[in-house]
């Protein structure tokens, strides 16, 4: 049976998420207590995939997530989710919104209700939870740590706990993206409607660096849907680039591009290539096919007298 990590404990949005994908289907689901954690269980062998947070609608960048897929030892996204999600004020039976004093959550879901905690409780303060549904299930210690946690509604239910306030994110579409990882090995076969990821490191720290690096992708076509820096952590102003593109690795466009950052990078790191969650194909502008490059190619070859 496959087993699949995933930050935890029961009730996460990452358990949601994962549920939405075929790899759940039958598979023993693990709960992790951070995304080190899930990371760390695929890479000893004592899971085979695990589902982590990478990006919010509001917040961006899960940063530990790009910086553990960098850094530590390989491992490559083989599917994505996204997931809208919201908020509930959940507290132990008893305690009334008025009792609430202090409140934990993942630092991600404070940022999504800051609005409504400074309209209904703006003296309670907010302690950093590793995940929403870690500071519910905190709720049933004795004594309890804090008097309530913003969590997904399903946590009252799982862990015996009241809904004091219910939807209080203030967007209303808020959606948070989770992407599955594997060691590396055959990656997911193309769809026409993939992502791909990359860990970018520039050679030196100059004028036109970045522009180098996105003129390697504009110039084929391959569009950025996502592209943040991080530091390298070598030196105080060394970064390096996250970035998710649109296409396959087996695309020509993507794998000439890759090409192209192979040579003026100090190096790439490939990340994977996987479906889109939204099944939506990239718009190809003309000259950037596998078709206009196979006859690029075969032209070349004429000219050489092949």
């Amino acid at each position: 049976m496959t087993r699949i990590a995933f930050l935890g404990p029961r009730g996460t949005f990452a358990e949601a998420a994962l549920r939405t994908l075929a790899a759940a289907e039958h598979a023993d689901l693990l709960p992790a207590g951070s995304v080190f954690d899930a990371l760390d269980a695929v890479r000893d062998g004592s899971a085979d995939l695990a589902l982590v947070p990478i990006e919010n609608s509001v917040e961006g960048a899960v940063t530990l997530t790009i910086d553990e897929l960098t850094n530590g030892s390989p491992l490559v996204i083989v599917d994505e989710a996204v997931l809208a999600v919201q908020f509930s004020l959940v507290a132990p039976p008893g305690v009334a919104l008025s009792d609430v004093a202090h409140i934990a959550t993942h630092p991600h879901a404070q940022a999504q209700v800051l609005g409504w905690l400074r309209d209904n409780l703006p003296d309670a303060v907010v302690l950093p939870a590793l995940s929403t549904a870690a500071a519910a299930a905190a709720l049933t210690e004795t004594p309890r740590p804090f008097d309530a946690a913003v969590a997904q509604s399903i946590t009252a239910e799982i862990y015996g706990l009241t809904i004091l306030a219910d939807a209080i994110g203030d967007t209303s579409d808020a959606t948070t993206r989770f992407v599955l990882v594997s060691k590396p090995g055959a990656m997911p076969a193309p769809t026409g409607a993939d992502k791909t990821t990359l860990s970018l490191f520039m050679r030196t720290d100059q004028p036109g660096a970045l522009l180098a690096i996105l003129t390697e992708f504009a110039v084929r076509g391959v569009n950025l849907t996502r592209i943040e820096s991080r530091p390298t952590r070598k030196a105080m102003g060394d970064y390096f680039f996250s970035v998710d593109i649109e296409g396959h690795l087996a695309d020509a466009r993507v794998a000439e591009a890759l090409m192209g950052l192979h040579r003026i990078c100090l190096d790439v790191r490939y990340l994977g290539s996987y479906p889109r969650h939204d099944g939506k194909p990239p718009v190809l502008r003309p000259g950037v096919t596998d078709t206009d490059f196979s006859e690029a190619r075969q032209w070349l070859g004429h000219l050489k007298g092949n």
